[in-house]
């Protein structure tokens, strides 16, 4: 995604792309079985010590960031986790900082949490979906009823990414006085998490029944009507998914290539047919607009400028719709080897089209952007 590296970054990047050789290659990728855990502590842990939940983070609070712009090294960092489909907690864990950090002294104190995820000592993800609903983070079902000194939590969230090996949950809510987050220990009585199934080898996703849940007002994140911090979340978010599939469309388009060079059809390379020319010209333009809307967004969210949400949405919506072309396409170019169990392309293809639904379709997000421009001023 970033045209120039620093050294740093560099560094930053290839001990990513080892640690994710080393322990989690594409063929123990491809033999994950339903029901077994997708990654290990252990495993997460070393990458916290690489710095993997620290980039966002401010160094006060036991974070820090390679370059001094958190929000592109944790581009960086995905955009390197995503050419392997990696597993792991690195968009959630970011998202629920994200909002630690954002709400940092204007609320209950959840220093203790920010050190614990950073260090990856503890994981957390974000409950803001919910079933048989729109994507819309803003209007939660689930009901946050205040109750003493406290408060109840009742409803359900669903998609919620790593949630049975999580330790914290962020769980948006509704209350009297608007939209809040709590953070919420899934270990609290009446939390029940129950396993999705989805398309992902690599990550798991669960379904979170919250059923009288008592929670203490420290359990607050920041104040009711926390509006600006969600979208904060959001841009995050879909930071994080459109550099892993700009990567995802890196790996299967150079593979794509390779294999039309190698392979013969009537005595010649599949490349030198006019017709697969402008598919791979097509696909190359696609794919560079799609790091082309990445970076935008990405230095958009670093710099918080006030066009950052609507540059978020472009990235989302234009790599959301070009990366299932791109990657489709590939998957024909290679004939029948490519819907094989044995070849990588499905791994990628199953990456891309979570990736497309989550977060905001791209359906979602052009209507936001139409939203986004009904809202700008005019003259």
């Amino acid at each position: 995604m970033e045209l120039e590296l620093s050294s740093d970054q560099k560094l930053f990047q290839t001990s990513a792309r080892r640690l994710l050789e080393k322990e989690y290659p594409l063929d123990r990728i491809r033999g994950m079985k339903d029901g077994e855990p997708r990654w290990s502590r252990d495993w997460w842990q070393q990458g916290a010590e690489l710095g993997w939940a620290a980039s966002i983070v401010p160094e006060e609070l036991g974070g820090g960031s390679v370059s001094g712009e958190g929000v592109r090294d944790l581009g960086v960092l995905a955009e390197e986790l995503g050419s392997g489909v990696a597993p792991g907690p690195l968009l959630p864990v970011n998202v629920v900082l994200t909002a630690l950090v954002e709400t940092h002294g204007a609320g209950p104190d959840h220093t203790a949490e920010i050190e614990a995820l950073v260090a990856g000592e503890s994981v957390a993800s974000w409950a803001v979906y919910e079933p048989d609903g729109e994507w819309s983070p803003l209007a939660p079902a689930l009901t946050a009823t205040p109750d003493g000194d406290g408060y109840v939590l009742d409803g359900v969230k669903d998609r919620v990414q790593e949630a049975e090996q999580a330790d914290l949950l962020l769980v948006t809510a509704q209350t009297p006085d608007g939209v809040a987050q709590f953070l919420v220990p899934t270990a609290t009585e009446g939390v029940t998490v129950t396993p999705q199934w989805n398309v992902d080898l690599s990550r798991s996703f669960g379904e979170v029944s919250f059923s009288g849940v008592r929670v203490g007002a420290d359990a607050l994140v920041g104040a009711p009507g926390a509006d600006e911090v969600i979208e904060r979340q959001l841009q995050i978010a879909v930071l994080i998914q459109c550099a892993e599939v700009c990567a995802v469309l890196d790996r299967v388009f150079a593979m794509a290539v390779e294999w039309a060079f190698d392979r013969y059809s009537f005595g010649r390379p599949l490349a030198s047919y006019q017709e697969l020319k402008h598919r791979f010209a097509d696909m190359r333009t696609w794919l560079e607009a799609c790091h082309a809307t990445t970076q935008a967004a990405a230095e958009a969210i670093q710099d918080r400028s006030p066009e950052a949400a609507e540059l978020a949405s472009v990235a989302k919506s234009f790599v959301g719709d070009k990366s299932l072309l791109i990657v489709q396409d590939c998957v024909q170019i290679h004939g029948g080897i490519g819907v094989t169990w044995e070849h990588d392309l499905h791994l990628f293809l199953r990456r891309a089209t979570i990736d497309q639904a989550l977060y905001g379709t791209p359906e979602d997000h052009r209507l936001r952007l139409a939203d986004l421009a009904a809202a700008t001023p005019k003259g």
